[in-house]
């Protein structure tokens, strides 16, 4: 078979005509890897005070989204103009669509933080800054986990699992945020409480959306075993 096929379990989908595709596919989950670690450097920056350098992450964050989305359908027209990978062409289009929500997910978070310019309590900074933290491994397995999709088939499994384990671990910082929030007797106002809620639920989207992109990596990886 060749690297084409669908019995190449351990190798890639690519052909040779199709590296500036797989270049560029590299670059987008490179951009989704950005917009992921500068979410969590902006909201340790907004908590830390430093307002000025939060809005330049901010802005650099836009950036990157845009040129996800450019690059996203630039992958696209490359793919039926070239009729490049025609048996995985559906999945890998699936897949770049959904991965693309991430970086959405991320510059939303941040346009939130701007507008609103929540009070995070001093009490409550430690898990803020752990949630965005844990939220960007689970989109750092997830982006491995699709690379291997494409060259080392065998491993997806392997950093899949590390997203589910990532997104369990989102899920309890974001409760144990919550209840601290509205059991807390130093938020005095109902209003704040919920705001508290809030923005931990949006942070948490982040590894939401990964293990949502995951659950259908892992059924294109099954695919191509097939």
């Amino acid at each position: 078979m060749t690297a084409m096929g669908k019995k190449t379990v351990a190798g890639g989908v690519f052909a040779s005509r199709a590296k500036t595709l797989e270049l560029e596919i590299e670059q987008f989950l490179g951009l989704v890897d950005q917009s992921a670690m500068l979410l969590e450097e902006a909201v340790k920056k907004y908590i830390q005070g430093d307002l000025e350098l939060f809005e330049k992450q901010c802005s650099e964050i836009d950036r990157i989204e845009r040129d996800a989305d450019d690059l996203r359908r630039q992958i696209k027209h490359r793919l039926y103009a070239e009729m490049l990978i025609p048996d995985s062409r559906g999945d890998v289009l699936g897949l770049l669509e959904n991965t693309d929500s991430i970086c959405d997910v991320a510059k939303r978070v941040t346009t939130h933080f701007s507008i609103e310019k929540p009070e995070i309590y001093p009490f409550l900074k430690d898990d803020f800054l752990e949630l965005t933290e844990i939220c960007r491994k689970a989109v750092q397995e997830l982006t491995l986990a699709e690379r291997a999709f494409f060259r080392e088939l065998y491993r997806v499994t392997e950093h899949l699992d590390k997203v589910h384990f990532w997104e369990h671990q989102a899920d309890e910082v974001e409760d144990r945020l919550k209840r601290k929030a509205f059991e807390s007797p130093d938020i005095k106002e109902f209003s704040k409480r919920v705001h508290m809620r809030f923005f931990a639920e949006r942070i948490s989207l982040l590894a939401d959306e990964a293990e949502a992109v995951g659950e259908r990596l892992a059924i294109s990886a099954i695919k191509r075993t097939l």
